[in-house]
């Protein structure tokens, strides 16, 4: 099996101190294990480089950003442990995000689903298409946005993630996540979304280092406890996994897609 079928992670860090890190994978950028680690290890090496001044997270295609967890190692779950193993790679990822020192801005061009909306609001800026409209199906398929919960509510506020999370079968659109605070630009294609991302990564480069990692203190107040609280969080959605009523909603689902 080629890497492109196991999708990958990539680092690179500009001349200017732009760290670039960007993910693939052929099941419309979701997520399994592995690639979570690779992204929460890219993440962690470009926040210690100190070459780097901002990070930059992107993924690649034009239509979805980021699908969420890999459904079919969901599925592959047998026990507690190995399920809470599982989710606590969208908390390391988060947490990689929340405890580096520098300012990761996220390029979001396509449609964002469950995990995917979590790495966008672990971000500390987030610039989107017109297509980039975002889904929480957890409850459709028997679990909840438990991990990511902390970090979309922290953006969006808790009235707005009730009505992301209860309908949980329906996109909100672009226009809807810029107005609840989960983007903060919306552009209409991609290449205004390239030239916006890349003129302020260029920028935020040139600031002092030292304001910058200020800033992100700053950003992240009153998170100190999220390392225990999204291990937590991973337990319950770990176990959740493994009930029939969630089983047979990942089978459904992945019929109804094949």
């Amino acid at each position: 099996m080629s890497s492109a079928d196991n999708g990958n992670v990539s680092l690179n860090i500009s001349n200017s101190g732009i760290a670039t890190i960007s993910f693939y994978h052929p099941a419309q950028n979701s997520l399994p294990s592995a690639l979570l680690d690779e992204l929460t290890e890219k993440i962690e090496s470009a926040g210690n480089d100190p070459q780097t001044r901002i990070i930059l997270l992107k993924s690649e295609g034009d239509r979805t950003f980021c699908a969420g967890a890999s459904f079919d190692e969901l599925l592959q779950i047998k026990d507690k442990e190995a399920g809470a193993q599982f989710f606590l790679g969208f908390a390391r990822v988060i947490n990689a995000c929340r405890k580096s020192s520098k300012i990761v801005i996220a390029r979001v061009q396509g449609k964002s689903v469950g995990g995917g909306v979590g790495l966008a609001a672990a971000a500390d800026y987030c610039l989107a298409t017109e297509a980039a409209s975002i889904k929480l199906s957890e409850l459709a398929i028997g679990i909840g946005p438990f991990v990511i919960s902390p970090a979309v509510t922290r953006k969006i506020g808790l009235p707005a993630f009730s009505q992301l999370t209860i309908r949980a079968v329906d996109f909100q659109t672009a226009q809807w996540a810029k107005e609840k605070g989960l983007f903060n630009e919306v552009y209409a294609d991609i290449a205004s979304l390239d030239e916006a991302v890349n003129a302020l990564a260029e920028k935020l480069a040139s600031y002092h280092p030292e304001a910058l990692t200020g800033l992100k203190q700053i950003l992240w107040e009153g998170t100190e406890d999220w390392d225990e609280l999204l291990k937590q969080r991973a337990a319950i959605s770990g176990e959740l996994v493994l009930s029939e009523f969630t089983q047979q909603a990942l089978h459904g689902f992945l019929s109804g897609k094949r």
